[in-house]
């Protein structure tokens, strides 16, 4: 069996000393979405998370962690991040600003410490998924964990259906 192969997320957890598994998944280039993940790791849509980063006005870049089939409400993520107005960052800012590409942006290690927001379903679960850093690798990791080792703020980030 082929090695897996660390990423500077899973390097900084081992440091911490924190718990997680390597998930690897084959990559279909032509849908990177967060359920064809979930079908293809075969687990529940709402226990794999998606890394959005997001810019305000008044507090510049941040992060929002959010069920994968669910939208970050922008008026909710702009109230809790202090800001009047904010939206998604660019793709094409994606990589200069965290270290990630689309697809494979961990809400750890990025470039900068950013402020980070986690949906507060992540505490309904006893394991959740997150990108370990690269496309094909998911870390499986208790939610109580991923929300000390980023300092997140636990709060409702999602659209209303």
């Amino acid at each position: 069996m082929k090695k897996l192969q660390k990423t500077n997320a899973a390097r900084l957890l081992d440091r911490a000393k924190i718990a997680y598994e390597l998930i690897p998944y084959e990559v279909d280039e032509n849908d990177l979405s967060a359920g064809h993940l979930a079908a293809t790791i075969g687990e529940d849509i709402n226990q794999v998370f998606k890394t959005l980063v997001l810019f305000g006005e008044k507090t510049k870049y941040f992060v929002c962690v959010v069920p994968g089939d669910h939208e970050v409400d922008l008026k909710k993520a702009a109230k809790l991040s202090g800001n009047k107005k904010v939206d998604l960052i660019a793709m094409k800012d994606l990589l200069s600003i965290t270290g990630y590409i689309r697809g494979g942006c961990s809400p750890i290690g990025m470039k900068k410490p950013f402020p980070t927001f986690i949906h507060e379903t992540c505490l309904c679960f006893e394991h959740i998924f997150v990108s370990a850093g690269m496309r094909g690798l998911q870390f499986k990791i208790t939610p109580q964990a991923l929300v000390d080792f980023v300092g997140a703020t636990v709060c409702d980030l999602i659209k209303d259906d």
